[in-house]
């Protein structure tokens, strides 16, 4: 008895310790705004973010933190040491809060002309990738959610196709007129009813 109290007492030592030697993952999350500068010399990049949060994100230049970042995500973003436009509407893709946020890679958005629409879902149709917004306003509007839509939710940012809501939950659309649609450029879960 005494031998399998000893050889349990190693095997949870062994598994404790092979759990706090794993490093925890930093999770990148998703936001939108205008570029203000990219300063290569501070290695800083200052956007004015469409939640008003202030943007000053410095770039991520340790290549061996681990994050959890889509790999769709990554292929369709520039890395933000290499970003250099000086101007227009991205997204960009960091970890951390507060005054310490780092830009991981921003997205060009291109030229727009872009709305930036925030309510509550009024519907929401994964099939047809579809998602219909009341809007502050009190107009409801609605929106295609297209494969280079991209979406922040709780667990981080992920592809538009991915995303989920509920009737009831608060979002923020950046959007863009496509052949007449309103096509989603990001879209970001404010809060869950």
């Amino acid at each position: 008895m005494l031998k399998f109290m000893v050889n349990t007492g190693i095997l949870a030592g062994c598994i404790s310790l092979t759990t706090v030697a794993v490093p925890a993952q930093a999770v990148v999350h998703a936001l939108s705004g205008t570029i203000s500068t990219v300063d290569s010399t501070a290695k800083t990049i200052t956007v004015i973010t469409d939640d008003g949060s202030g943007g000053t994100f410095k770039e991520m230049t340790d290549t061996k933190t681990a994050i959890e970042f889509e790999k769709a995500l990554r292929a369709g973003s520039t890395p933000a040491a290499a970003f250099k436009d000086q101007q227009g509407r991205v997204i960009v893709f960091y970890f951390g809060g507060g005054e310490i946020r780092t830009a991981v890679a921003l997205r060009d958005l291109g030229p727009g002309p872009f709305n930036v629409t925030t309510g509550t879902v009024a519907a929401y149709d994964k099939g047809n990738h579809s998602l219909s917004i009341k809007s502050t306003s009190g107009t409801e509007e609605s929106f295609k959610i297209v494969s280079g839509t991209v979406a922040d939710v709780e667990m981080g940012a992920t592809q538009g196709f991915k995303f989920e809501a509920d009737k009831g939950n608060q979002v923020r659309v950046v959007s863009t007129s496509q052949n007449g649609v309103q096509t989603a450029m990001f879209i970001i879960l404010l809060s869950t009813s």
